[in-house]
């Protein structure tokens, strides 16, 4: 049995604690936190669980009495991440339906941006665990599906193939955003981050004009 066939099969003879009460529930966002902290830092093989529990300012065995091994704490930032997702598209597409175009579109620009310490958690996971490779296809259809939904919403006449090929450019260009403000490697210049915004604001109300006309959308 290979090492990840291994680890799942142990995992799943385990299973996390869900706290009831306020305390409990507070203790295990502060381990989740620091626990993606140290992950992000030292990568998912070299964090320890003694580290977690000592930076968190936690006894171990509160730590192992909510995850009682690392693979579990690890399924659950993948778990806060994907809720993630679905809260901050919930805060958008609830703007989507009474604020302008532009605004939407530069709040979608900025999700990978807002979420970038997150981002940072799950692609260390990612990396170092292959049996973990089909989330990374999971968290980029739910973005994807979560942007043509924005569109719709914007322009409900916009056709399902055209709205697909929208959340695609505008997925990229949102890579893009984080790359030109966080990755030294990228060549930039001080106006790039605003003309990106410029170019995306301008692509999107061009191509959703023809269909917010003919629901009257203003």
């Amino acid at each position: 049995m290979d090492s990840n066939k291994s680890r799942t099969a142990k995992t799943a003879l385990r299973v996390a604690v869900a706290p009831q009460r306020r305390h409990g529930k507070e203790r295990v966002a502060t381990l989740l936190e620091v626990g993606g902290t140290v992950i992000a830092e030292k990568g998912y093989e070299a964090a320890t669980m003694a580290e977690i529990a000592e930076r968190a300012g936690s006894p171990i065995g509160s730590l192992y009495r909510f995850f009682p091994n690392k693979d579990l704490l690890a399924e659950a930032l993948i778990q806060r991440y994907a809720t993630q997702i679905d809260e901050e598209f919930a805060r958008i597409t609830a703007r989507a339906k009474i604020s302008a175009i532009a605004e939407i579109v530069d709040a979608l620009l900025d999700f990978t941006v807002n979420r970038r310490s997150e981002t940072k958690v799950i692609i260390a996971l990612l990396e170092a665990r292959s049996d973990l490779s089909a989330r990374r296809l999971e968290f980029r259809k739910s973005i994807l599906k979560h942007i043509t939904e924005t569109l719709t919403l914007l322009a409900p006449a916009l056709p399902a193939p055209l709205g697909k090929d929208m959340a695609v450019i505008l997925f990229h260009n949102m890579k893009l955003m984080k790359a030109l403000k966080f990755q030294p490697n990228i060549p930039t210049t001080p106006g790039a981050v605003e003309e990106l915004r410029r170019m995306n604001r301008l692509y999107v109300a061009d191509r959703l004009a023809e269909f917010r006309k003919k629901t009257g959308t203003k």
